[in-house]
């Protein structure tokens, strides 16, 4: 018969060689396998007589039992090396600073705007807020504008579809913030109904617009602030004279000029569009176009029951984006909206 010291010895030798699990398994098999060597001296006790299959069966088991237990010892070991291994990578040196977390910030639009409301707040503006999914009367009809303006068509305004799926001519995401002031001075007239005379309206209304347009400089969704005063006794004169603070003290400079250019808004009469040139910088001697104004139309004002022949006032807006992009000098729109933290991490 095989000699059985040599074979434990040789086994626990073959354990202790590999650190692999599966390694250890296949050398086992060698062992204790079905074609291992002490299957294979047990299968040979067939051919041994009574009182010698007795006397090396036990000896067989012997070996087999001293052959275990130094594959579940070096099982044991090498899981034990492997927890000591994770251990070691997975430690952590408290005495190292810590990582700290990162700041936040605002974003750069949101900034701007808060501005703005601060700015406005000062000279006595109310800020007011609106719904951005609106109906057709708030956001044209009622500013006067026409059934066959461009901005009521499907390629510059997005309409909402009805519960049958079908487009919904009068429910649309808003296309400026003037919806806003229609709402403001709705609920202004039914306030002070009982008045015979109707207490000053001095608003600016900040939010998100949505329009069919995208490249550098525009934006499907965009931000819009527009501010609107309405007395017995105002006039372009007080338009030029807020519109002209404003600026210098959100640009805070008083190195700009300023013209107010005719143009045409169905809801404005007089109409102007708002420019501005810096005398210093980057923009030295360019002329931006910042905005749009006028004299509020009799037509708006009669929509939501104001008398014109008693009342006036003057309307102005102006994109929150584009004077962020003046104010920081970003020259891409789309800077603001791709959610890049290289970006955004300027403005913290």
């Amino acid at each position: 018969m095989q000699n059985l010291d040599q074979v434990v010895q040789d086994a626990a030798a073959a354990f202790a060689a590999t650190d692999d699990p599966d390694a250890l398994e296949q050398i086992k098999a060698r062992f204790l396998g079905k074609g291992g060597q002490i299957t294979e001296l047990l299968k040979g006790m067939a051919k041994l007589s009574h009182e010698e299959r007795k006397s090396a069966g036990a000896q067989i088991n012997r070996a087999k039992e001293a052959i275990e237990t130094a594959l579940n010892a070096r099982r044991e070991a090498i899981r034990r090396l492997a927890l000591e291994a994770r251990l070691a990578e997975e430690s952590l040196d408290v005495t190292l600073p810590g990582r700290g977390e990162s700041r936040g910030g605002l974003h750069p639009v949101t900034r701007t705007l808060e501005r703005l409301e601060t700015l406005f707040r000062t000279i006595g503006f109310e800020v007011a807020d609106g719904p951005e999914i609106e109906a057709d009367f708030q956001n044209f009809t009622a500013l006067n504008t026409p059934e066959d303006h461009p901005a009521r068509s499907m390629h510059d305004t997005f309409y909402l579809q009805d519960e049958n799926g079908q487009v919904a001519q009068d429910i649309l995401l808003r296309t400026h913030t003037s919806p806003i002031q229609v709402r403001y001075m709705q609920a202004h007239v039914a306030k002070y109904a009982q008045l015979e005379t109707m207490p000053e309206i001095r608003v600016i209304a900040p939010g998100r617009v949505y329009r069919v347009d995208s490249d550098a400089t525009h934006s499907p969704m965009f931000h819009q602030i527009e501010g609107l005063w309405i007395g017995e006794n105002v006039s372009f004169a007080d338009l030029k004279g807020v519109i002209a603070d404003f600026l210098r003290r959100f640009f805070e400079s008083d190195d700009l000029q300023l013209r107010f250019r005719p143009s045409f808004f169905p809801f404005t009469e007089p109409s102007a569009e708002i420019d501005m040139a810096f005398m210093s910088g980057a923009h030295k001697g360019r002329w931006l176009e910042i905005g749009g104004c006028g004299m509020v139309h009799p037509n708006v004002l009669r929509h939501v029951g104001i008398d014109p022949e008693k009342y006036l006032g003057f309307a102005f807006g102006m994109g929150g984006d584009r004077l962020t992009m003046l104010r920081y000098g970003v020259n891409d729109l789309r800077l603001f909206f791709d959610g890049d933290l290289r970006f955004l991490r300027q403005f913290v």
